[in-house]
C-alpha cells in the first residue's frame, strides 16, 4: 500500500476523525442542522487542517520542545482568525450562523492532534496529504449529517445555498415533506443521527472483515 493510499483510507474511513476518533463533536453536532452550514464549516476545517499541517511541517526543525505546543496553537489560531475574517468579509450572513463555531476550530483536537502527532515529525508532502484526507474525512461526515438532518428535520435540501452562491441558488431548494420530524433538527436528533452513522460504519467494517475471513478459509494458502 502506498503512502497516499494509506492517508486516503485512514482519513476517509479507517481512522476517520468524526466516526472513529470522535473528535470535533461540538461543531459537528451544532452546525449540522442544515447542509449549507455543515458544508461551510467542513470546508473551513479542511483548509485550516491542511494549511496548518503544511506550515508546521515546514518549520518543524525550529519548534523548540519547551514551547512546541503553544507555537502550534498560535499557527492554528492565526489560520482560523484569517478564515473567520474572510467569512465576515465575503459571506457575512453565513458567518452569522457559523461564526462562533469557526472560532472553536482552534480547540478542535483533530487539528492540534495531527499537528502534534504527524506534521511535526514528517515531510511536507506527507503532512499535506495527512491534513487533506483527515479534513476531507471530517468534511464528508458533517456534510452527510447536515443533509440527513435537513431532510428529516426541515423537509428540505439545499436550503440557504444563496448565502454562498447568490440569489439564483434560492431556486435550488428541494422540498421533501411538509411535516418534518422536528427532533431531527434539535440536539437529541444530532446525537441520534451521528450514532446511526457510526453504527452503519461499524456494521460495514464487520461485514468486510467477515467476508475477508470467508475468502481466506475458502482459499487457504498452499
Amino acid at each position: 500500500m502506498t503512502d497516499a493510499t494509506h492517508h486516503l483510507q485512514d482519513g476517509l474511513w479507517r481512522n476517520n476523525p468524526a466516526l472513529v476518533q470522535l473528535l470535533g463533536l461540538c461543531p459537528l453536532l451544532a452546525v449540522s442542522q442544515q447542509l449549507v452550514t455543515a458544508l461551510a464549516l467542513g470546508l473551513v476545517t479542511l483548509i485550516v487542517l491542511t494549511t496548518s499541517n503544511l506550515l508546521i511541517s515546514l518549520f518543524r526543525r525550529f519548534l523548540i520542545s519547551d514551547i512546541r505546543l503553544p507555537l502550534q496553537i498560535l499557527v492554528i489560531a492565526t489560520l482560523v482568525s484569517a478564515a473567520d475574517l474572510l467569512l465576515q468579509a465575503f459571506f457575512f450572513e453565513l458567518h452569522q450562523r457559523i461564526g462562533l463555531f469557526v472560532a472553536l476550530i482552534v480547540t478542535n483536537c483533530t487539528i492540534l492532534g495531527r499537528a502534534e502527532l504527524f506534521a511535526r515529525r514528517n515531510a511536507v508532502t506527507a503532512s499535506i496529504a495527512d491534513g487533506f484526507w483527515m479534513g476531507f474525512g471530517f468534511l464528508w461526515v458533517i456534510t452527510l449529517l447536515g443533509g440527513i438532518r435537513e431532510i428529516i428535520g426541515r423537509g428540505t435540501l439545499f436550503g440557504g445555498f444563496d448565502l454562498i452562491l447568490g440569489p439564483s441558488a434560492q431556486f435550488w431548494v428541494i422540498e421533501f415533506s411538509s411535516t418534518p420530524i422536528i427532533i431531527a433538527g434539535m440536539a437529541p436528533g444530532a446525537f441520534l443521527a451521528l450514532g446511526c452513522m457510526i453504527a452503519c460504519k461499524n456494521w460495514l467494517d464487520q461485514r468486510y472483515e467477515s467476508s475477508k475471513k470467508d475468502r481466506v478459509s475458502q482459499h487457504p494458502a498452499r
